[in-house]
């Protein structure tokens, strides 16, 4: 059994569960460990075979709205080839009970998920689930999760980020959120306001009104504040939202236009840009003190810094060269060094979690691009193109890309799309509006 460590969050609780068994037959002693290569031109989605859940007394529609999100969240990465049902040989499994791991391979299946939905001793919600490699005969991890009822869909999308990381090796992105501008109204005229929702489109919320306008929300690491830009005293602020309780708050009372907020990686310090004096610079502020740092010193126009994983470095555009490019400086000031230098103008960059890419906006020839670079600006990939796309923002384990796409002519209107960063698997983001600006958060607490 895989070992996993425990991790407790708001009315969520991941262990271990001691089942007990091994793997059997000889089989398991000659097959190589389940591994899915998720690289390459010759990628195929792994067969993928989910057992509905067992329920327990009066928890029938809790384990059905678990199995449904739970194969809505595989299905959606591209990654899982899921197998219906109906194929199944062992069409109920009891859930301690060893799988006859041939009758799974006989239906293409390499990998098996089990689960069972219970009532805990306290009243909450249980969820037992286990992940076995039908090709080595063996059990990959069993584990279980606690969850007060009304989080049943954090349970599914928790069950999701675990079969994801046992079957990758990669960590999930199930269990987080997007914030977007959610959009009203006729075009050129649009009523926008900050929603905040599931990464699959659930549970949305509004966290301002739509009398004002609002753009670019940016969400803390820790999932509990959101920087935004208003226009609602004229011209263009940062505000800071408390996501709980709705309270807000300036950031600055500074004499120039401010705009392009981010959070560091700590979550301490706010990257942004300042218009002065009929100057556009980088500068960071932190929000301890509200102590102001200038970065840039420069008659470009220097905007959207983006940090890097470890708060180091920030990439940004600017158009000091002459035209729109992206550049790379310390996160305390000093040179800047350009990274693009393709056909075309570039903006909008964001620093991948995982610190390997960055992703861009890129228009030539009249088209918008959305692309990934390596940080030191090679290996440039294009991975969607359109009328109009722009504004990527990284999935919390850096394989996605979510980002914003528009139609055109007079009822065109924007929607949210992500894509694997390997550039396959687009799909549009449900939302209930049109909408634009997305920014993903990290993996929920």
């Amino acid at each position: 059994m895989r070992h996993l460590l425990a991790r407790a969050g708001a009315a969520l609780l991941l262990s271990l569960i001691a089942t007990g068994l091994v793997p059997a037959g000889p089989a398991a002693a000659q097959a190589p460990p389940l591994q899915l290569r998720i690289e390459g031109a010759e990628f195929a989605p792994l067969p993928t075979a989910l057992m509905p859940f067992a329920a327990g007394d009066g928890l029938a529609a809790v384990a059905a709205e678990i199995d449904q999100v739970l194969e809505a969240d595989l299905e959606r990465s591209g990654l899982f080839g899921l197998i219906s049902p109906a194929a199944f040989i062992e069409a109920s499994l009891p859930f301690d009970t060893v799988p006859t791991y041939a009758n799974w391979r006989a239906i293409d299946a390499q990998a098996l998920v089990t689960g069972r939905v219970m009532r805990a001793a306290d009243g909450r919600v249980q969820v037992q689930f286990r992940i076995f490699d039908t090709v080595a005969e063996t059990e990959l991890a069993g584990l279980q999760l606690l969850a007060d009822q009304e989080a049943r869909r954090r349970l599914a999308h928790k069950v999701a980020d675990q079969v994801y990381t046992a079957l990758t090796g990669e960590g999930g992105y199930f269990d987080s959120r997007i914030a977007f501008v959610d959009e009203t109204g006729p075009k050129g005229s649009r009523r926008k306001r900050i929603a905040l929702m599931d990464q699959d489109g659930a549970n949305v919320r509004y966290l301002t009104g739509a009398d004002g306008l609002v753009l670019t929300p940016r969400i803390s690491p820790d999932s509990r504040r959101v920087l935004y830009i208003s226009y609602d005293r004229g011209q263009p602020e940062i505000w800071m939202q408390e996501i709980a309780t709705g309270a807000r708050e300036r950031l600055g009372n500074f004499p120039g236009m401010s705009f392009a907020p981010r959070f560091s990686p700590a979550g301490t310090e706010v990257a942004l840009s300042l218009s002065l004096e009929g100057n556009t610079d980088l500068y960071v502020l932190t929000l301890g003190g509200r102590q102001l740092r200038r970065l840039t010193r420069h008659p470009g126009i220097d905007t959207a810094p983006s940090f890097s994983p470890d708060g180091n470095r920030i990439v940004f555009e600017s158009d000091r060269g002459g035209s729109q490019q992206l550049y790379v400086m310390s996160s305390i000031g000093g040179p800047a060094q350009r990274i693009s230098f393709g056909q075309g103008s570039y903006g909008t960059p964001v620093w991948s979690p995982r610190g390997d890419l960055i992703a861009f906006t890129k228009i030539q020839g009249g088209r918008f691009n959305i692309g990934v670079m390596r940080a030191d600006g090679s290996e440039e990939r294009l991975l969607a193109a359109g009328f109009l796309v722009e504004g990527p923002s990284f999935s919390p384990n850096g394989r996605v890309i979510a980002f914003m796409q528009e139609s055109p002519g007079q009822n065109g209107a924007p929607r949210l799309m992500s894509i694997d960063v390997s550039g396959r698997n687009l799909r549009p983001v449900p939302t209930p509006n049109a909408a634009s600006d997305p920014a993903w958060s990290a993996l929920l607490p």
